[in-house]
């Protein structure tokens, strides 16, 4: 597709394996995985011509792969780059290796013990990079440099990538084009989260290409009304307590009461995290299940 068709996904009229060219130097094939969590699916970007990197691969998913390989038939696939290691975002780099002999390189692998219920599709124990990038290290091709971002928070490894060619910021899930990030303990961290939204502002990306959901071309803006969004909700978890709610579900219950029942385990993962955080900052007090505020 030529540079002068750029075409920007649109979330209402998903296609899946279709290659849309969202910008000169970045491509996206959309994974069929939709879902609560993963709405339209798995946004894979190829970044570069001629010689490419692929960021977030998505799933294991046959025709998922197939398409993302017919995209970049007759191109060197140098690189395979993943932000984090949740099973909508790395398996496919196992197939796309073996097809293209590109090096996975990204986040650090991270596997968890956790029998509780996951706020996402759950972590991949498949996930065997090349190369962990620490912040601030690159990989590059002809015409186009990735540079790593340490963004922790929805996750403990998880990375974002700064194509300095278009001042562009492939934030996975730390920034989401459609919905707020879920942070889930115990391996994600509100303070750390909130902490790695607040470096985002420091920079001067001009657009951010999400893995889920269309590109974010307000960035600043769209970043400060998420640590408003946080802010707010820990006013309500607070609020919540004054009243005499005492345990997450009683919470949940009544700050997402509009929202998908689906979406409530993962809602109560959140406001758990939240809760930690007061806790650790000595505003709330735990007893077990049951929360209070600090006397």
């Amino acid at each position: 597709m030529s540079d002068s068709t750029v075409t920007p996904p649109d979330a209402a009229a998903a296609e899946y394996g279709r290659v849309d060219r969202v910008s000169r130097l970045v491509r996206r094939v959309l994974a069929p995985n939709p879902g609560p969590f993963t709405y339209t699916g798995t946004g894979t970007y190829i970044v570069g011509s001629g010689t490419v990197a692929i960021v977030d691969p998505g799933p294991n998913d046959r025709d998922h792969i197939a398409a993302l390989l017919a995209a970049v038939d007759g191109e060197v696939v140098s690189h395979i780059v993943v932000t984090h290691t949740h099973r909508d975002h790395s398996p496919a780099a196992i197939a796309v290796k073996a097809a293209t002999g590109a090096r996975v390189v990204g986040c650090a692998r991270l596997v968890l013990d956790d029998h509780g219920p996951r706020a996402d599709a759950g972590f991949d124990t498949t996930y065997a990079p090349d190369a962990i990038l620490a912040d601030g290290e690159r990989v590059a091709g002809p015409g186009w440099t990735l540079t790593a971002l340490h963004t922790p928070g929805h996750t403990s490894n998880h990375l974002c990538f700064a194509l300095a060619e278009e001042r562009a910021l492939f934030s996975g899930d730390h920034v989401m084009g459609w919905s707020t990030t879920v942070v889930a303990p115990p391996d994600g961290d509100m303070a750390a989260y909130i902490a790695s939204l607040r470096r985002l502002l420091d920079r001067d990306d001009v657009v951010y290409y999400p893995t889920h959901g269309a590109p974010v071309t307000e960035p600043q803006r769209f970043v400060r009304g998420l640590i408003t969004h946080r802010k707010q909700r820990e006013n309500q978890i607070l609020a919540r307590l004054e009243d005499g709610a005492a345990t997450v579900p009683a919470m949940v219950a009544t700050m997402y009461a509009a929202v998908d029942p689906r979406l409530h385990p993962a809602a109560g993962l959140s406001v758990t995290a939240h809760l930690i955080d007061l806790a650790v900052r000595g505003v709330v007090a735990r007893r077990g299940d049951v929360w209070a505020l600090a006397a």
